[in-house]
């Protein structure tokens, strides 16, 4: 009776490519043909221009590839990807918090994008187009701003709900793109790959 009904199955992965099902670059994403397409656009002509990407906005329903495509932007261009979700941010200090500790070039990813908190999405807005965050010290008679210049970056907002997106927020992405079901055949490319 000493006899083990175990065995090792398998070992520890050797590569952090053996940890993650996620592809690790656009020519290993199969589906979202014009998505990717679009994307590897813009990734080229930023590296070609030596600048940073305009903001992009992915959305569509769950687990269509929203957070893989922004892990393949950044590994695209080079930089250091940032995740956040809209709930998390509670408050404007906790995003001048992360944007502050952003370098140029660098992506934050802000998934659930559609539930950020109105007040946060106002500081939100300079951030975007001039790359400054507008901090309002004390408060009453009190009370005054400062500009803080922050570095260039992209934001690349991910929602399952385009439609509850603020129209200011939403006209400040240079990139929107809708990621759609995949089909048979294209499931059957990634189940095999």
């Amino acid at each position: 009776m000493s006899e083990s009904y175990f065995q090792e199955a398998s070992s520890a992965p050797e590569t952090p490519d053996d940890v993650t099902l996620r592809p690790p670059g656009f020519e290993d994403f199969h589906g979202q043909e014009k998505t990717t397409e679009r994307l590897m656009l813009m990734v080229a002509a930023a590296k070609g221009r030596e600048d940073v990407l305009e903001h992009v906005l992915l959305s569509g329903p769950p687990g269509l590839g929203k957070t893989t495509l922004a892990n393949i932007v950044a590994s695209g261009v080079g930089t250091t990807l940032h995740t956040t979700s809209g709930p998390q941010i509670e408050k404007a200090g906790d995003l001048a918090g992360i944007l502050t500790n952003l370098q140029r070039g660098d992506i934050l990813f802000i998934d659930e994008i559609h539930r950020l908190h109105p007040a946060i999405e106002e500081y939100l807005y300079p951030a975007m187009e001039d790359f400054r965050l507008d901090i309002i010290i004390d408060s009453g008679p009190s009370a005054r701003s400062i500009q803080l210049q922050l570095p260039k970056f992209t934001l690349v907002g991910a929602t399952t709900r385009a439609g509850m997106l603020t129209s200011p927020l939403r006209s400040r992405f240079g990139l929107i793109n809708r990621l759609d079901y995949y089909t048979k055949e294209q499931l059957t490319v990634i189940i095999r790959y």
